[in-house]
Order: C-alpha cells, then sequence, then structure tokens
C-alpha cells in the first residue's frame, strides 16, 4: 500500500469527521502519528476520534462517518470504545471513539493533529493521563531462569504430548526471555524502540540475534529441537545452572521424535 494513499484516507477521514457535525479532532497514532519517518507499505491506521459530550455512542453505533471516507469491506468492535476495519481497497486502520473529558483516564503515546474544529486545543494530542508502565528492567538471573525453567515445563507438556501448549513453553515464554537477553549479547542499532513491546522492531534492533530466532522457533513437530537450540544459545553467552541443564538435556533425550 503506498503510503501517500495511507496519509490520503487518515485526510479524508478529517474530512468526513468535519462534515459529521459533532466531531472534534482526529488524531493520528503510531506511524500516522509522530512517527511519520516510518510510514511504510504494511502500515495501518492507528487514530483517536474526539467528539462532543454525549456523542460517541452515536459515532460508534453507525460507522457512516467513516464509509464517507472510503467504502468499508470489514469491521468489527474491537473494543468498548473501537474498531478493527478493512477499507474495500485494502486500507486497514484500528480506531477508538472518545468524548474530550476520557482522555485524561486513557494512556497513549503522543499523537498528531490530523484535523481539528477551530478552537479545539493542539495539545489534545499529547495524553494528559500517565502512559502505561514501560517494560521493566529485569535482572538477568531472573531472565535466565525464567527461560530454563520455562524450557523444562514445555519439555515435559511435550513428553505427555500437549504439544501445542509445549510449544507455547518453549517456542514463545523462552523466546520472549530471549528478546529482553538481546541488549546484554548485541549492541542496540538504531530504530524505532516500543517501549511496551520489546518484539517491535527486534531484526532491525538486533539483526545478529534475530538471525538465529528460527532455530528458536521450527514449528509445532519440533519443539525438541527449539529447546535444544535455545539451551544452547544461554549456555554460549550466560552462566546456566548445570542440575537444570541436564534436566532439560534429560528431557530432550527421552521425548518422543516426529514421525
Amino acid at each position: 500500500m503506498p503510503t501517500h494513499r495511507l496519509l490520503t484516507r487518515l485526510d479524508a477521514i478529517g474530512r468526513a469527521l468535519e462534515q459529521s457535525g459533532h466531531a472534534l479532532a482526529l488524531i493520528g497514532l503510531g506511524s500516522v502519528g509522530q512517527e511519520l519517518d516510518r510510514l511504510d507499505e504494511y502500515s495501518d491506521l492507528d487514530f483517536f476520534v474526539v467528539v462532543e459530550p454525549g456523542c460517541k455512542r452515536a459515532y460508534l453505533d453507525h460507522l457512516n462517518w467513516l464509509n464517507a471516507a472510503g467504502p468499508l469491506a470489514y469491521s468489527f468492535r474491537n473494543t468498548p470504545d473501537g474498531y478493527k476495519a478493512l477499507f474495500a481497497d485494502g486500507i486497514f486502520c484500528e480506531f477508538a471513539v472518545f468524548e474530550e473529558s476520557e482522555l485524561r483516564f486513557i494512556p497513549y503515546a503522543p499523537g498528531r493533529i490530523v484535523w481539528k474544529r477551530p478552537g479545539v486545543d493542539d495539545a489534545l494530542a499529547a495524553p494528559p493521563a500517565p502512559g502505561p508502565a514501560p517494560l521493566p528492567e529485569r535482572s538477568l538471573e531472573w531472565l535466565i531462569g525464567e527461560a530454563l525453567t520455562n524450557l523444562y515445563v514445555g519439555l515435559s507438556r511435550h513428553r505427555r504430548g500437549e504439544k501445542l501448549s509445549a510449544l507455547r513453553f518453549i517456542q514463545v515464554y523462552a523466546v520472549d526471555r530471549v528478546v529482553e537477553l538481546a541488549r546484554r549479547i548485541e549492541p542496540e542499532r538504531p530504530a524505532h524502540r516500543d517501549p511496551f513491546v520489546g518484539e517491535r522492531r527486534f531484526e532491525q534492533r538486533f539483526a545478529t540475534l534475530a538471525g538465529q530466532l528460527p532455530d528458536f522457533m521450527q514449528g509445532y513437530d519440533r519443539n525438541v529441537e527449539s529447546a535444544r537450540a535455545i539451551l544452547a544459545f544461554l549456555s554460549r553467552h550466560f552462566s546456566v545452572n548445570p542440575a537444570m541443564k541436564r534436566a532439560i538435556l534429560a528431557l530432550c533425550e527421552d521425548a518422543p521424535q516426529p514421525v
């Protein structure tokens, strides 16, 4: 999706809101907010619509204002305040509708005013409420301990035949801890770092470690191989408790192999 089409559609939504009669502002967020430099063909439109008191329900119950910017092919209400929607031409959007008084209770990253009614304060785009807590800086001992015990629990479930649960413990939860360990292994490269979601733009930030991720996440039928790769990685870079290492390797040896 060409980026100019995304911004053109957002401007069209602003014009539609202006014509709707009871809207106060359209706030672009993320890559269509203050981070326009990372907007690309795979971006979607994230935005807030701010409306007059008492008008929120009407804007949520009837999306004619959004259809006026471009025909919708699909939409569903994913939160009490908003929707995810797909326009007929392939542009995807996620949005929420708020009254101005609600914004002081809504944590969000600073956005960009795309459209506002005359007299509306530009400060509307800046969150008055404290943002969500950033990812905690966890200790090395905790991260390694969680990774190892997730491998152990996952392999135990794999032995029971609970391969889906095993996959989550090994290839998701343990890998989440590897993601958090990345900065202790490799210098972080410049990129937009999401303070709340550690895996965002991981491939740009930690290119060397990202190249090993396929070994850590080999799929539903390769839990054992994935666990071995993660354990080997942890052993190369950190001090791993010998008893836990032996226990994990024993489960790898005894685990039923894929046919």
